[in-house]
């Protein structure tokens, strides 16, 4: 039936909306220094979590979101000066291994703060559900297309138009290059990774409504996050969001056809074909070595 279809397809376009915002996180940090940041999620999860926390002290949702956000934001300048900072003289695979250690350390931090219940974010706003065509859409999941689709077009006015944006760019294109002409490239790095932060806090956040919250949300959203950074090409903000959409509607197709119980492999087996056929993704760069 048409109307099923359409409820599929609003899922998977919902989700793969937050997987999007994860994998752009995931690429400003791969382009600043090839490093994948397993700890990406972690951001998510404290943008969630936060959020309830503040709420809690009595807050409204809207400073309760923002402080939130600022949080997951510092985490990832925490994570740059005393975890990745010290450590620059490390080749990429250990750097990305004490990202996994720090994912796993500020899990165990929020397990201790927040205990290991699920915990409840009310819609942003109606919570009158939405019918489309026989479909209905959670009023939240227009939130979550929205400020989505906000963020993507302030990262792209922040990289073409800043002179911060393009000091990033600099620095992932070279990184020597870019020393050399005054840009200080631990501190672009902080930048990244406080931008990366405030992206897994907004995703969090707008998500928790929908999924729910925990200490340990974090895991499978960050692998999906990574997922489809990597279907659309590493380093590639444009593949970023394409790969988040597509996984989130494949995803959601598979769950509803097949079963519930599939929709995890079938994300892990997306990105065994594409990195089988298309090992740089679908938008990622040729690199041409010059011998």
């Amino acid at each position: 039936m048409f109307s099923e279809f359409l409820q599929f397809l609003f899922t998977g376009i919902t989700i793969g909306a937050t997987y999007a915002l994860i994998a752009l996180g995931f690429t400003l940090i791969y382009n600043a220094s090839h490093v994948i940041n397993f700890a990406q999620g972690e951001f998510l999860m404290i943008g969630g979590m936060a959020t309830v926390s503040f709420m809690a002290l009595g807050l409204p949702m809207p400073l309760a979101i923002i402080l939130a956000v600022l949080l997951a934001g510092l985490m990832g300048v925490l994570l740059q000066r005393f975890a990745i900072a010290p450590a620059k003289q490390a080749d990429v695979v250990t750097l990305i291994i004490i990202t996994i250690g720090a994912s796993i350390f500020i899990r165990g931090l929020a397990q201790l703060l927040w205990g290991k219940q699920y915990h409840v974010v009310p819609n942003f706003s109606s919570n009158e559900p939405i019918q489309v065509a026989g479909a209905v859409m959670n009023t939240q999941s227009l939130w979550v297309l929205g400020i989505g689709s906000v963020v993507v077009v302030a990262l792209v006015l922040f990289f073409t138009r800043t002179m911060v944006g393009k000091a990033i760019l600099a620095t992932a294109m070279n990184k020597q290059a870019s020393r050399l002409v005054g840009i200080r490239t631990q501190f672009v790095l902080m930048l990244a990774f406080l931008v990366s932060g405030l992206l897994g806090g907004i995703a969090g956040a707008v998500v928790a409504p929908i999924t729910f919250t925990s200490y340990d949300i974090g895991i499978m959203l960050g692998l999906k996050g990574f997922v489809a950074a990597a279907i659309g090409g590493l380093g590639s903000g444009v593949g970023a969001v394409v790969g988040g959409i597509c996984l989130g509607i494949v995803e959601a197709m598979a769950a509803g056809y097949l079963s519930s119980d599939y929709k995890d492999a079938v994300a892990f087996s997306m990105i065994l074909l594409v990195l089988f056929f298309m090992p740089r993704g679908l938008f990622g760069a040729k690199v041409v070595e010059r011998v």
